[in-house]
């Protein structure tokens, strides 16, 4: 029992890290990115390639980063002559883009099949030892990125994101640049994918096409706006509540004896009910955001 609740905590834990790092473009920059998942596969592929090639973690690590930085300014481009909503439906596209790429790229990524036997560079084959490593990386991870969220804000940065999604004219005639404003809130949510992604290949020890899906991405923005967008708080909040609902429903499954196809339509449905019926009721998500009103 106590090895399934550190494996529920371990991918919570990445799912958190990843929700984390939408936050910063969709709470503080209302950046409606449908792409985000693209950072996480590119950071898992990078530990994949690399294992697959024994390829040393010095270079695989800053490459990995690297290119995920590279696609969020790449996405961030897409929008210079692009509204919101079209600019959002663009980096789902380039996301789907990455992930036929990689279907079809069989000597590089293993295709369809994906990557396996990767192994984490604390690996000691004793299971019990790694799984502890590993939670204790996980929990080292969440509290560098939450720090880092309060951080970010809280400083002025944060405020110009926050100024940016409420008033774009007024930041430009405070001499705001839109476009860098974008990048460096991408880049940054872009950093904290790859790392999340490249911990989920080691835990897994396996990565495949199956993390780029849009689907991924929708349940991230599931997360966030259960949770409360813009609120670190809340979000955490919010990647509890989905991780418990969707750890929940195996266990239905044994009790009402469903399907496995119905179980999986059954995890949606209820994550998307969750989310209706809390932007019905409280709009704002579990812990809304608290902005602060200047006398």
């Amino acid at each position: 029992m106590s090895e399934f609740l550190l494996h529920i905590f371990c991918i919570a834990g990445i799912y958190a890290m990843i929700a984390l790092a939408l936050n910063l473009q969709a709470g503080y920059a209302g950046l409606l990115n449908f792409g985000h998942i693209a950072f996480v596969g590119i950071g898992a592929y990078a530990i994949g390639i690399g294992s697959q090639f024994s390829l040393p973690l010095w270079l695989v690590i800053p490459a990995g980063i690297a290119l995920a930085m590279a696609v969020s300014v790449a996405m961030a481009l897409l929008g210079r002559q692009l509204s919101a909503d079209y600019w959002g439906i663009a980096t789902l596209a380039l996301a789907e883009i990455i992930r036929i790429s990689v279907v079809n790229e069989e000597g590089l990524t293993g295709g369809g099949q994906g990557i396996g036997n990767i192994t984490a560079p604390w690996s000691t084959g004793l299971q019990q030892h790694d799984v502890l490593v590993f939670t204790a990386l996980i929990l080292l991870c969440i509290a560098v990125c939450t720090f880092i969220s309060l951080r970010f804000g809280n400083s002025r940065f944060g405020r110009a994101l926050r100024l940016m999604r409420e008033q774009p004219q007024l930041a430009m005639c405070m001499g705001y640049s839109l476009l860098w404003l974008k990048c460096r809130a991408l880049m940054c949510s872009a950093v904290m994918c790859a790392i999340a992604g490249m911990l989920l290949a080691w835990y897994t020890n396996y990565v495949s096409p199956d993390y780029l899906l849009s689907s991924e991405t929708f349940l991230i923005w599931s997360m966030v706006m259960i949770g409360g967008i813009s609120n670190v708080r809340g979000v955490l909040a919010g990647v509890v509540v989905v991780e418990g609902l969707y750890n929940f429903i195996p266990f239905a499954k044994d009790l009402l004896h469903m399907s496995s196809d119905l179980t999986g339509a059954l995890r949606l449905g209820l994550v998307g009910l969750v989310m209706l019926i809390g932007l019905l009721l409280r709009p704002g998500g579990i812990l809304p955001e608290k902005l602060r009103i200047l006398p």
